[in-house]
């Protein structure tokens, strides 16, 4: 596929993972409508790339994302006198309700089909850190700092961070960090469960390569997708039948498929598995899913 070229962001592929850059340097990387606009149409790329088999997103200079810019002042989160046109835009209406930017960028990252990776290179607050919670695993630099700052901005969380927050670092640390708005550093972020692991600056996407590499080299990419929304979406299932159900649609049409047959085969004879299956024509409908987003 050609790679594509977006107004706030970096692209590019190399061996099987993607690297989205979040990248306006001279503002910290901060939110506007067109990275909103762009995140989301990067991530229908690599949904649609078979090329893509791992995702990392991380900020260009000394930032991940400092929030939405605040450009505007005291009317940046007045939607009706936004001064950012897509923002404000019609089309982001429902019912005469204007849909939460950052929740569209987390809902289009909560329905990738493949696997993604923070890799967080410096600040993140507001929307630069709610945007993470939907990614599946956050890496983070020691100069990395974090802030659900929206209390002290006079709004509330957003980007859906109410579902995805509690349940990473359970409630009563959801509650903290968004009650007193406080920024805090990497190695909080890392003891309450937020990040995976800290890193040296120099070494943060060596890591995260590190691990897309695991994926990428072990693993079947429809499994992994597969894999990815059974745990996402179980995660507020209300009783283990329904992952049963899920899981047991999904485990009988693995298990037919090409790819298990080479899984095995490559078990026992030892070798490297070359997986068959592609994400883009052969995953399985095992629910009526990730399309499921309905804002009525």
């Amino acid at each position: 596929m050609t790679t594509p070229t977006f107004e706030t962001l970096l692209y590019s592929l190399d061996e099987g993972i993607a690297t989205i850059t979040l990248n306006r340097p001279d503002r910290l990387n901060a939110f506007t409508g067109q990275m909103m606009k762009d995140l989301i149409a990067a991530f229908d790329h690599t949904d649609a790339d078979d090329a893509v088999k791992a995702v990392i997103v991380t900020g260009a200079g000394r930032g991940f994302c400092a929030g939405a810019d605040l450009a505007a002042g005291g009317a940046t989160f007045d939607y009706d006198k936004s001064a950012d046109p897509e923002r404000a835009g019609v089309d982001a209406r429902v019912g005469g309700v204007h849909r939460d930017g950052g929740g569209r960028v987390t809902l289009r990252i909560f329905d990738s089909l493949k696997p993604v990776i923070a890799a967080v290179n410096g600040p993140a607050v507001g929307i630069g850190v709610t945007m993470q919670l939907a990614m599946d695993i956050r890496l983070a630099s020691s100069e990395a700092r974090f802030g659900f700052v929206f209390a002290r901005r006079g709004i509330t969380p957003e980007a859906a961070s109410s579902w995805f927050l509690p349940r990473l670092v359970g409630v009563q640390t959801a509650l903290e960090w968004c009650y007193t708005g406080r920024v805090f550093p990497a190695q909080e972020a890392l003891d309450k469960g937020l990040v995976r692991s800290m890193h040296a600056p120099d070494d943060l996407l060596p890591a995260a390569r590190v691990l897309a590499r695991e994926i990428i080299d072990n693993t079947a990419p429809v499994s992994i997708a597969l894999t990815r929304q059974l745990i996402w979406r179980m995660a507020g299932a209300d009783q283990p039948m329904r992952a049963h159900q899920a899981d047991s649609r999904a485990i009988q049409s693995r298990g037919a498929s090409a790819d298990a047959r080479e899984g095995v085969t490559a078990f026992l004879e030892k070798r490297t598995p070359n997986y068959p299956n592609k994400v883009s024509s052969d995953l399985p409908d095992i629910w009526p899913h990730w399309k499921a987003h309905d804002f009525n």
